[in-house]
This record gives structure tokens, C-alpha cells and sequence, in this order.
């Protein structure tokens, strides 16, 4: 399994394992809807969380993933550390290792720094997102929100829209869905596609929005990431929603059963319209409840628990 092993991307994860984490995960749901939210899986473990940037979902969910199965967690956000100060990256590892924790999530703007990390440390790494890199805690999740309501992952129909090209969100979900047999398509404007996307992810590129969405059983919607963008990617906001922008109408191309997803925070009007964020399709607070339950899964399992 993964124990005692980091988990920095859906690249050392086989498909056999990503099963096995997502079957762990929907047991470990069941102890977040009880009045008494909290078993002693992980009781006498510390877990140090490590968030260079900004983050609501993914943090609260590391924090509460940790609390929930009995761990000691204490949260580091770069503002509020040394690095205000001009600690390197590697000064703050080592001081991390000094104090010996058993865990440690980081979310850092630069791709690699979570491996950087974990070769300097003797607690197990978990990566909350790397820059451009990837985001597995968050594939997982997506994944175990789509298994919920299928009941399979193998034979879906996928389609991710938006800037393709800046998000680790959908660098892990290309890598992961593939492995489990998802057929993938996306669609975004060229700016937003990177080079050599079908031979590195196994996936079509739609030439709009409506044939990547036409019959589909799920959609992911992606925010734009405008903090790493350098340059002109897109004219403006206003022509990106009106050709990429996720309507009700839009979605009446899907399966009738299908679903829709967004890793968040939204761009009410951009990325989707409001009544598609609120409306019956959307399983975008079933991802934010499987997040809890997923990063239980991960500490639990990669800090020596036994798989589901």
C-alpha cells in the first residue's frame, strides 16, 4: 500500500491503490456525520501543516482530516512564520525536522517543492499542491465523488474545461482517471492548452465546450488561474464566460444522470453561471464533505493504517 511513503502526485499511485484509498475514504465519511466526530487512529502523531498559499478548502480539510482521527496539528502559514523574515525553504524544512513531526502538508507556489521537501525530511510528506504541478489529495476526492454517485470510475465520460494549463487540479485528475479507464476530454481556449496534452494524459481536446460536454456523465469546471498567469492568456472575463462559461443549457448536452464539479473557490459568472453552482447537478459540497474524509484516508494510511 502507501504506507510510510510520501504521497506527492497520481504518478506513483496505481490503480489498485487509488481503489483502495477511495474505499478507506467512504468509511472514514461515516465518522464525520457522527455527534462525536473523532476516532483514535492517529492519537500521539503530530501533523504540521505547511501552506505557502492562500487556501480555505483544502486546509480546513487537512486540519479537521488530522483532529478527526486524534492527531496533534498545528498549522504554518508562510505570512505568519519566519518566511515573512527570509527563511529559505530549506531553513524552515530543517527546522520543521527538528521538532519531529510525523506528517507534514505543504502547498507551495513552486512545482517540486513538496519533493524538495521530502528529501530533506524524516516525516512522511503529503502534497497539498506544487505550482503548476499537481494536486492528488483533490483528484481523489473528485474521484471518490464521481465513484459515489456511478458506482465506477472505468468507462465514464469526463470532460474538464477551462485553463488546463496553469492547474494542478487537472494534472492529477488527467493522470488518475486515466489509470482508472475514465475517457477524458477537455476543452479550453489554445492559450490555455498545453503542448503534447494527448500524448502525456491519454485525452481528447474538444474544439469548444459543447462537444466536450455533449453526452458526458461528468463535468469539471476550472477556476482560471489568474494569479499564475504571465501575460495575455485571455482578452478579458467577459469573452472567456461566454465561450467557456458553464450554463443550464450547456449541461442539457450531458447524460441525463450527469454531474458537475468545480475543485473551488468559484467564479460565480465566469467559470459557471449561478444557477448551475446551486443547481441539482451540481456535487460541489459532496466534494468539500469527501475532501475531510479523503485526507483521513491518506494520513491514516500513509502514517501505517490499514486499508479498507
Amino acid at each position: 500500500m502507501i504506507g510510510g511513503q510520501h504521497l506527492l502526485g497520481m504518478q506513483q499511485l496505481d490503480s489498485e491503490q487509488i481503489n483502495a484509498i477511495l474505499s478507506t475514504a467512504q468509511g472514514f465519511l461515516q465518522v464525520s456525520r457522527r455527534t462525536i466526530k473523532k476516532v483514535p487512529s492517529l492519537r500521539g502523531r503530530t501533523i504540521i501543516t505547511l501552506f505557502y498559499e492562500a487556501s480555505t478548502r483544502t486546509r480546513m480539510s487537512f486540519e479537521l482530516a488530522g483532529k478527526r482521527l486524534s492527531a496533534d496539528t498545528v498549522n504554518i502559514s508562510a505570512s505568519g512564520s519566519s518566511v515573512s523574515k527570509g527563511e529559505s525553504l530549506h531553513d524552515t524544512v530543517m527546522t520543521l525536522n527538528a521538532m519531529q513531526p510525523d506528517a507534514v502538508i505543504v502547498r507551495h507556489p513552486a512545482s517540486g517543492a513538496a519533493a524538495f521537501i521530502a528529501n530533506r525530511i524524516d516525516a512522511r510528506v503529503l502534497n497539498a499542491g506544487d505550482g503548476q504541478h499537481e494536486h492528488p489529495s483533490q483528484a481523489l476526492l473528485d474521484m471518490l465523488t464521481i465513484r459515489q454517485r456511478f458506482g465506477k470510475l472505468e468507462g465514464l465520460k469526463v470532460a474538464i474545461v477551462g485553463d488546463i494549463a496553469h492547474s494542478r487540479v487537472a494534472r492529477s485528475n488527467l493522470i488518475g482517471l486515466a489509470k482508472m479507464g475514465a475517457q477524458v476530454r477537455v476543452a479550453a481556449p489554445k492559450t490555455l492548452l498545453p503542448r503534447g496534452l494527448v500524448e502525456a494524459y491519454q485525452c481528447t481536446i474538444c474544439p469548444n465546450v459543447e462537444a466536450a460536454l455533449e453526452g458526458a456523465d461528468v463535468v469539471m469546471a476550472l477556476r482560471l488561474q489568474r494569479e499564475r498567469m504571465e501575460g495575455a492568456f485571455l482578452p478579458n472575463l467577459r469573452e472567456y464566460a461566454i465561450e467557456y462559461g458553464i450554463s443550464t443549457a450547456m449541461l442539457d448536452r450531458c447524460n441525463p444522470d450527469g454531474i458537475l464539479m468545480h475543485p473551488g473557490p468559484v467564479n460565480r459568472g465566469v467559470e459557471l453561471s449561478p444557477e448551475v453552482v446551486d443547481g441539482p447537478r451540481s456535487v460541489i459540497l459532496d466534494q468539500v464533505e469527501n475532501g475531510v474524509a479523503v485526507r483521513m484516508a491518506l494520513l491514516y494510511l500513509i502514517l501505517g493504517g490499514e486499508p479498507a
